[in-house]
């Protein structure tokens, strides 16, 4: 298992769309992942349990993953979620 800090660059944060690939792009990994805000843990690869963080421009969150692909999946999504073109 291994966990990695990742800070939202989308001016809109993680709502509706940008959720919706990040959670496509989390779903093509084998590994465990989950999403980690203000002491709520939810499973990345749920659309409402993403949503109902509210992760918003400027937040940091944390990933967690664990699996066969752990490492290929917190860089793919690190790299998906620090980049400002998810809106």
């Amino acid at each position: 298992m291994i966990n990695r800090d990742v800070t939202i660059q989308n001016a809109v944060g993680l709502h509706a769309r940008p959720a919706t690939f990040f959670i496509q792009k989390a779903n093509a990994y084998k590994s465990s992942i989950w999403v980690e805000c203000n002491e709520r843990k939810v499973n990345a690869k749920s659309l409402l349990g993403v949503l109902s963080m509210g992760i918003a421009k400027d937040m940091t969150i944390t990933l967690i993953a664990d699996g066969s692909d752990e490492v290929e999946a917190l860089d793919g999504l690190c790299k998906f979620l620090s980049s400002e073109l998810i809106d």
